[in-house]
């Protein structure tokens, strides 16, 4: 019995002719393409999503360069696993006197004391180190590891790329079914002939766009749902009642459906990272678009969130946020209704409640925008903590007791509605200590026009009070 073998794993490609993507990496005159040609190879980082071709791009460049190929996983391998590999790629230049390139999927996952095992090795030259990554390096891995290696992005297939890796995949597949299905030899070579040549595997096209789109630029996604996709047809002219999947003479077409692709793509098909790198970004991009005042744009990323399995709850709180952080007093009903929006999702769960949210974002996006209250936040924070904290001033403090105002607590407080307009013209309300500072600074927009106004009157008349102290 042949053992089972993965169609993304069996369609590797031998050479980087065959190898499909990062073009803005191996084409004419790019940095991996001359590095190739002339062969001065260095250790690497390749930071990239899954699936677009990070371990088999590894592969190629060693066999390019004839070096000997050690794989490691940092999710099952550790230090001891580490040594072993150091140990065999010292012996192999022994014995061969041919280098080694050592490459680590998943580098992220080690340690710092994981990651520097591999630096002494690395600068003796005893094996050229590739790590492959889908997290950030400049936050996941460690300075002295990142200042030996040089980071390369590879980025996900685009729709050409991803017919390309579909085509070849038809073709095995339709070479699998000249000698069986899943690749499985008959025990009756004359039935097996029969049919070769003869029978032939072809994708609708609506199931090709249909799997293209669910990979979402992941090469190994799309191969898997294609292979998987395959157990759902229904194969006329195939005799399975007296051997399972035993061809008998036909010569007419095998065709893969639509309807057979549905089977396996099922539920939320969109790459998202619920705590990585692609997480992080999509929140930025959300973000950006409602303080960018684009609704469409802010629709397409939480909407895109929420396909993908994000937090709806987390979504919520951000927009929250951002009512205060992006639009503050320029239009205070924006807070209002993004809190509206997140309670109304506690009621409703997904898929109702996500309308909801988007009713929020699509509002704060096109929503007055004013950073005022969040830049006063950060310049009282700052303030405080450079100058630490002073005392409350004896007017601006409660006297609830006898004892209390004996020590003049409250002494000389004005109450603010008994002076005109409400207003104790004059009056301080800062510490002794401090210079009177000016942190919240209103925009010429939306309500903060009108709020910007008052606080000129107001300032007018704190200056006549104290002109008038002072004459």
């Amino acid at each position: 019995m042949s053992v089972y073998q993965p169609l993304s794993d069996r369609l590797r490609p031998n050479t980087l002719e065959g190898y499909v993507g990062q073009t803005h990496l191996l084409g004419a005159k790019r940095a991996l393409t001359r590095m190739l040609s002339t062969g001065s190879l260095h250790s690497m980082i390749f930071w990239g999503p899954p699936g677009v071709g990070k371990t088999t791009l590894a592969r190629l460049i060693a066999h390019q360069s004839e070096l000997q190929f050690i794989n490691l996983s940092a999710v099952l391998d550790g230090v001891k696993e580490v040594r072993l590999a150091v140990e065999k790629a010292k012996l192999h230049r022994q014995q061969f006197q041919q280098g080694t390139l050592l490459f680590v999927d998943e580098v992220h996952r080690f340690n710092k004391a994981q990651q520097d095992a591999f630096l002494p090795f690395v600068e003796d030259g005893t094996f050229i180190f590739i790590g492959a990554t889908t997290e950030n390096p400049s936050f996941e891995l460690n300075n002295a590891l990142l200042s030996r290696a040089r980071v390369y992005v590879l980025r996900t297939l685009d729709e050409t790329e991803l017919s390309v890796v579909l085509e070849n995949g038809r073709k095995l597949l339709e070479q699998d079914l000249q000698i069986g299905l899943s690749g499985e030899a008959t025990s009756q070579n004359v039935a097996t002939n029969s049919v070769k040549n003869r029978l032939t595997l072809s994708i609708e096209e609506e199931a090709k766009t249909l799997l293209i789109e669910a990979a979402d630029g992941d090469a190994r996604r799309l191969l898997n749902s294609l292979e998987q996709a395959m157990d759902f047809i229904d194969f006329d002219g195939w005799d399975i009642s007296e051997q399972p999947h035993t061809p008998r003479e036909h010569k007419g077409q095998v065709v893969l459906t639509q309807a057979s692709c549905r089977e396996v793509i099922q539920g939320g098909v969109r790459r998202f990272d619920k705590g990585g790198e692609a997480f992080y970004d999509q929140i930025s991009a959300l973000h950006k678009s409602i303080r960018g005042s684009d609704p469409d744009a802010a629709l397409y990323w939480l909407v895109r969130m929420l396909d993908g399995g994000a937090d709806a709850r987390y979504l919520a709180r951000r927009l929250i946020r951002m009512a205060s952080e992006e639009i503050g007093n320029a239009d205070p009903k924006a807070l209002q209704i993004a809190v509206n929006a997140a309670e109304a999702y506690e009621r409703l769960g997904s898929p109702e409640g996500d309308l909801s949210l988007a009713h929020a974002a699509s509002y704060l996006a096109v929503a007055p925008k004013s950073n005022a209250a969040y830049m006063a936040y950060k310049a009282v924070l700052a303030d405080i903590k450079e100058n630490g904290s002073h005392e409350v001033p004896m007017h601006l403090r409660n006297a609830p007791t006898k004892l209390m105002s004996d020590l003049d607590y409250g002494k000389g407080y004005r109450y603010a509605h008994d002076e005109p307009e409400a207003f104790a013209a004059g009056e301080c309300y800062f510490p002794d200590e401090m210079v009177k500072k000016s942190y919240y600074q209103p925009v010429e927009r939306g309500l903060e026009i009108k709020i910007s106004a008052k606080m000129s009157h107001l300032k007018a008349l704190n200056e006549q009070a104290i002109y008038k102290r002072r004459g």
